[in-house]
């Protein structure tokens, strides 16, 4: 098969501000060539970061707009484009590697695509978390922010759900890969919260399940509950997720944990935790079962947090039996802000990597 039309994706992709690094193994051209058929690959090339609709894709590009939403719906329930409806009106537009087609690729996952994605992983993480700003922020623990702190909006949980007016729940697709690859993990996998801010939004949504506000804030406590970790788009407006991670299988926090990247390269953090060294009975609870990137180490019988790999999560507060730990607001000169929205995140982002995506907002 011809490889130039997947030579002309690849470089699409990597000259969105996410990024899509080639390798001399060509493994992401196999990834390509798994997601994409020739056909779908040249109309993903001629699409943008804006929502537009059939007859303006047709109108923009000179494709025949016969057949052409057709063609644009199937990609969006292939996870190749972000497709929304809204009443009778139809919208679409590109998605990055990630977060975008990777992940919405849930239904479509198998042994093949696990192998080829572990084998591109490293060379993604790389070039992705070299460059900020990063990709995601983590949300503390709410009930672990002291009343004395004052936080701001984009650092709540409650602040998503409550501006959410449609929740959807999918799978984790870090968690199926691992479990296709036989590194399954023993937490639930049923994760992924997806938050709309119109009502009805994922009724007819090919995957995953549609959830209530109460149910949306019931995921939230159960997955604090196991030890994941809250995270969401590293921006102060638009949030459309909340994924709940472990340091297993997360892409995000492995490269942490098995690429050794530091915390601050990987991941927004407004927080940090502090053990009390007099309160620490040095049970082990908080690095053992809580801990999710290996922040917690021992001294001298009792527990001390590495700062600079804490995320600022929260997870090891509320399982302390000592009530030792607490959750620290980080100075403002350590401090950073994210971009306003998702817009202005791909801007900073595009401007700091070197790439010209005008062509594609």
């Amino acid at each position: 098969m011809n490889d130039t039309v997947y030579e002309k994706l690849a470089r699409v992709l990597d000259t969105l501000p996410n990024g899509f690094p080639r390798t001399d193994s060509a493994v992401e051209i196999k990834l390509l060539k798994k997601i994409f058929t020739p056909e779908q690959a040249e109309l993903f090339c001629d699409m943008r970061l804006t929502f537009e609709t059939a007859e303006e894709i047709a109108l923009r590009t000179g494709r025949p707009l016969e057949g052409l939403e057709a063609m644009l719906i199937s990609m969006g329930d292939a996870g190749q484009l972000f497709h929304l409806q809204l009443g009778e009106n139809r919208f679409f537009k590109m998605l990055p590697w990630a977060f975008g087609i990777y992940e919405f690729q849930l239904s479509r996952i198998d042994r093949e695509f696990a192998e080829l994605s572990d084998e591109y992983e490293p060379f993604f993480a790389r070039q992705f978390f070299e460059y900020s700003p990063q990709l995601m922020q983590v949300l503390p623990v709410e009930e672990e922010i002291s009343v004395q702190q004052e936080a701001l909006p984009y650092e709540r949980v409650s602040t998503l759900i409550e501006h959410g007016q449609s929740f959807l729940v999918n799978e984790c697709i870090c968690k199926k890969e691992r479990m296709l690859l036989g590194k399954p993990c023993d937490r639930s996998l049923e994760v992924c919260l997806a938050i709309a801010p119109i009502p009805g939004v994922f009724d007819d949504w090919p995957n995953g399940r549609v959830l209530s506000r109460d149910e949306a804030y019931e995921l939230l406590r159960k997955s604090e509950e196991e030890g994941l970790v809250h995270l969401t788009s590293n921006v102060q407006y638009g949030h459309i997720y909340i994924c709940n991670c472990c340091g297993c299988c997360c892409g995000v926090l492995r490269s942490i944990n098995e690429l050794g990247m530091p915390a601050s390269d990987v991941i927004n953090s407004h927080y940090f935790a502090e053990i009390d060294p007099d309160g620490c009975t040095g049970c082990g609870v908080c690095t053992d079962e809580r801990c999710q990137v290996g922040a917690i180490e021992e001294n001298n019988d009792v527990y001390r947090i590495v700062q600079d790999k804490c995320i600022g999560c929260g997870l090891c507060i509320s399982t302390c039996p000592a009530e030792a730990i607490r959750l620290v607001h980080k100075e403002k000169e350590n401090l950073v802000e994210p971009p306003i929205t998702e817009d202005a995140w791909f801007e900073e982002r595009g401007r700091r990597r070197g790439v010209d995506f005008s062509d594609y907002k």
